[in-house]
């Protein structure tokens, strides 16, 4: 992993100073912009219209709340969530154990984004869906070679690009087709209608903290907001995070806003919207070759992202927790290979996918019980402790998450 980027000269503007902090949390949020976001997405607004725009505005609100406090573990600390767990676990058999499922989760992440990818390529230029997985995973590696060899500033510029690609292709349609504004008021009041209006919130949920994102995040604050080398206080640094999250977040949640708003006007109802493919056509027919088309590059856009992002995560656990040091190159080669294996076996991909999410839904606690209680330590944070707000903020957050995980998983294997 490259070095932090060298900081502004000290006549710089305050805000350019500012502007040069920023990046790290919008790395971090292409995780909520996955193609398991938009599948999720795209199914609740197609089935049941606007009913469950509260739970994507709640969910980035808690997203906020959990990504600045990984954030800040990193700053304070100089060290990754993983690195922090892998000291603290003494007991060699546990620390394995935790590596195993944090390692699992990132392979089901790994799975979704190239499915994603794959999906996508197929969707634009009818590829084999095992060629357009073999294509993802290769320019992914490209990506994480300009992280290894030009640094993590130069990584976050080719991921920020890809980011407003994402966004462009996933909110075109919203303005071409507006949603209407009174019933996307009215699906800010909290609801449900039956089973499976549930089942899809903890699904959206499920897909919205995902916990590679949390486990990078703290590393990449580690590696770009480094106190010694920028010269700034850590209070200083804090204040930037701030800002970060909160333009990373805004991004994100209104990304995935659009998503279902834009299912929700024009796909409510029209069947075979609960798979990528099935939203594609039903938007072309709908909409036209060009939304579809643009709907397609941003489901690239986010394959390529977020399984870049997904194999730093991936990385940094096995350093972290395993304290051995694997190539990013060779750790996204053993990543891809299941995928892979999926898509070639001609298993269904949506299905895939759903898959996926269940996995990550094991993870979730495993990587929010230990940040919230981390944070709120003086023995780790010192003075940066969490307030007792916060941490009250953070423990509800986790317990709403792993218990609406832990009914997706109970739905799901209870049909």
């Amino acid at each position: 992993m490259g070095g932090p980027a060298a900081p502004p000269r000290p006549g710089r503007a305050g805000q350019h100073r500012i502007l040069w902090l920023l990046g790290p949390a919008l790395v971090a949020g292409v995780a909520y912009l996955d193609p398991g976001n938009v599948a999720s997405n795209m199914t609740a607004g197609a089935e049941y219209g606007y009913l469950l725009v509260w739970v994507v505005v709640a969910g980035n609100v808690m997203a906020w709340l959990i990504q600045y406090l990984s954030a800040k573990l990193g700053i304070v600390t100089g060290k990754s969530l993983p690195q922090l767990l892998g000291s603290g676990i003494r007991n060699r058999h546990a620390r394995r154990g935790y590596w195993l499922q944090a390692e699992l989760v990132a392979m089901a992440t790994d799975l979704a984004e190239i499915i994603g990818g794959a999906v996508a390529l197929n969707l634009l230029f009818n590829l084999p869906l095992i060629w357009g997985g073999v294509i993802t995973g290769t320019v992914s590696m490209v990506m994480l070679a300009v992280q290894t060899r030009r640094g993590p500033r130069v990584f976050e510029r080719v991921i920020i690009s890809l980011l407003a690609i994402i966004a462009i292709g996933f909110s075109a349609g919203v303005f071409i087709s507006p949603p209407d504004a009174g019933s996307v008021l009215d699906g800010l009041i909290p609801r449900f209608e039956g089973t499976n209006s549930v089942l899809l919130a903890a699904s959206i949920l499920g897909a919205t903290i995902m916990p590679h994102a949390i486990y990078a995040h703290s590393a990449l604050a580690r590696d770009r907001f480094e106190v010694r080398a920028s010269g700034l206080t850590t209070r200083r640094l804090l204040t930037a995070t701030r800002w970060d999250v909160s333009i990373a977040m805004a991004i994100a949640g209104s990304v995935n806003l659009a998503i279902l708003l834009l299912a929700a006007a024009n796909l409510q109802g029209v069947a075979g919207t609960d798979s990528l493919e099935g939203a594609y056509a039903a938007l072309h027919d709908s909409m036209g070759a060009v939304v579809a088309t643009l709907f397609a590059v941003g489901l690239l856009a986010s394959g390529l992202a977020s399984t870049s992002v997904g194999a730093y995560a991936g990385a940094e656990i096995m350093h972290g927790l395993l304290h051995v040091r694997v190539p990013l190159l060779a750790r996204r080669l053993v990543t891809l290979i299941p995928a892979l294996l999926i898509l070639g076996s001609g298993f269904d991909p949506t299905q895939a996918l759903v898959l996926s999410q269940v996995v990550l839904s094991f993870g979730i606690p495993f990587a929010l019980v230990p940040l919230v209680w981390l944070t709120a330590k003086a023995g780790v944070l010192g003075e940066y402790r969490n307030r007792w707000m916060t941490t009250a903020a953070g423990a509800v957050a986790s317990v709403l998450l792993i218990a609406l995980n832990v009914t997706l998983l109970v739905l799901l294997f209870g049909g």
